[in-house]
């Protein structure tokens, strides 16, 4: 392959699924994705060790069937991309050593990159370039993240993130308390399709105070708490439980904070394009009041589909992509995992400078 359109092979292992995606410049070729979801299923949540163990049995079939179906063999590979952080450390570690071997043994470059930067960047081989600057709105089971983003390849600012539950961990324990199955967020989504908003629910961090100290901050914890005590109540009072209609009411809630707050940090920071990502941005209420919400305000709007807002490897193989056509720097085959990598943090492993002038 060309240098000037490299073609790049991404890993992404940060949680439950095993993505392999393979990015040419900034075609998309393919995008394979192992989920162990089912595994997780029976615990009500992710399980770390069950997650590790589940990327150790399908990285190899997976990186072959996203070779085998994009027609590419590793040696045309140039250059190998990984998801470095943030996410479980057990995964990432198998992404990431995995990352490595590959990039030695083919002789190519190696990229450790965010997980989060990665959100952004996949939207690239769906919609073309970004503008610079973006405004990203990410929002998973991990984190809600509102993100300045001049360039997704150094340059990403956090204006915002979750204070305590992020939206996707907020629509798992409600789905619980209404007896829907995990993960929730789908589940809750095709409920209050059929459901009314009858049940005006908190928005945290919404008004007063709370704006001034936490204007582009995102709170679920409270909300969640309220959907508790709202079934609690109904059910001592022995009455049927509407489960679609307070899905329908706590996904109104979400949405309309988190649309609110993206909105807002786009027109006080003069940014003209709001891009959202991440698992929660599957959600079609989410999707739809985005759209109203920017198309009243002259905000471009750009959402990848449904597929490609979960963890994948062409997210990842994006970001790599990109990585490679700005020449920005490799990463070092001591790549760490690191866990809890910050969002301004977009890509780890690089060699250590000294300034000696002023030493640390």
């Amino acid at each position: 392959m060309s240098e000037s359109t490299p073609l790049v092979l991404g890993i992404e292992t940060s949680c439950d699924e095993t993505g392999v995606g393979i990015v040419h410049g900034t075609e998309l070729l393919v995008d394979a994705v192992a989920s162990s979801v089912e595994e997780h299923a029976r615990f009500g949540g992710v399980v770390p060790e069950v997650a590790s163990r589940a990327h150790l049995e399908a990285m190899v079939p997976t990186i072959e069937r996203a070779c085998r179906e994009a027609g590419v063999a590793l040696a045309d590979l140039d250059g190998i991309a990984v998801t470095s952080g943030p996410g479980l450390a057990g995964a990432l570690m198998v992404g990431v050593a995995s990352a490595k071997a590959l990039s030695l043994a083919l002789g190519v470059p190696l990229y450790g990159v965010n997980h989060l930067a990665s959100h952004v960047a996949v939207d690239i081989v769906e919609h073309g370039p970004l503008p610079e600057p973006t405004m990203a709105l990410l929002v998973s089971g991990g984190h809600s993240s509102l993100l300045l983003v001049p360039d997704v390849t150094h340059d990403i600012r956090s204006l915002g993130a979750s204070i305590d539950d992020a939206a996707g961990e907020a629509f798992d324990k409600v789905a619980r308390v209404l007896g829907l199955p995990f993960p929730g967020g789908p589940h809750i989504d095709r409920a209050a399709q059929v459901g009314q908003i009858t049940i005006d629910f908190p928005r945290g961090l919404t008004s007063g105070r709370d704006m001034e100290r936490h204007r582009f901050d995102f709170s679920f914890s409270g909300l969640k708490t309220a959907v508790s005590r709202w079934v609690e109540q109904q059910q001592r009072d022995g009455r049927d439980l509407p489960v679609a209609d307070v899905a329908a009411s706590f996904q109104e809630a979400v949405v309309d904070v988190l649309t609110r707050k993206a909105v807002l940090a786009c027109t006080e920071h003069d940014v003209a394009a709001l891009q959202v990502g991440g698992g929660v941005a599957a959600n079609s209420r989410l999707r739809a009041m985005a759209q109203e919400r920017c198309e009243a305000a002259g905000i471009a709007l750009r959402v990848p589909r449904p597929g490609l807002c979960t963890d994948n490897g062409a997210m990842v193989a994006s970001l790599g992509a990109q990585m490679m056509l700005k020449a920005r720097p490799v990463s070092a085959l001591d790549l760490p995992a690191d866990s809890s990598m910050p969002v301004t943090d977009v890509q780890s492993g690089l060699p250590v400078t000294v300034d000696h002038d002023h030493p640390h």
